[in-house]
């Protein structure tokens, strides 16, 4: 049952044939966020999504559970955790609990730029 209209044409993919088709991230200017964005395939049935974020030395900092998704087009906030250590991969794997298709992980690779320290204001 659809609670929101869907898109009109919109060709609605089977479990089997659902992927993400597109993962990447963003950090935001402070060194400590990052804007991730998803699209998956338009599907029939709600995926999962599990989300994680590795620092360099494989480290685990971030994660995030996404159940059962309203839109095919997802964008949300993921906070690093210590110290920043470059360059993150976001890994992304899409899959159905009951034990139905999963689909490959995906994952995006990127460095995050330390945030500018401000400027100590003029004691003049």
């Amino acid at each position: 049952m659809d609670f929101f209209l869907p898109e009109d044409n919109l060709n609605r993919a089977v479990p089997e044939e659902t992927h993400i088709t597109t993962l990447s991230a963003e950090p935001w200017p402070d060194g400590y966020r990052l804007r991730v964005n998803i699209e998956i395939t338009p599907f029939q049935k709600r995926p999962y999504i599990e989300v994680t974020l590795n620092d360099a030395d494989g480290e685990e900092v971030a994660s995030t559970n996404i159940v059962e998704p309203l839109s095919w087009k997802l964008e949300f906030t993921m906070h690093i955790r210590g110290d920043l250590n470059n360059p993150y991969t976001l890994n992304a794997r899409l899959y159905y609990p009951e034990g139905g298709p999963s689909d490959q992980p995906r994952q995006f690779t990127f460095d995050v730029t330390p945030p500018q320290d401000s400027p100590e204001p003029d004691s003049n």
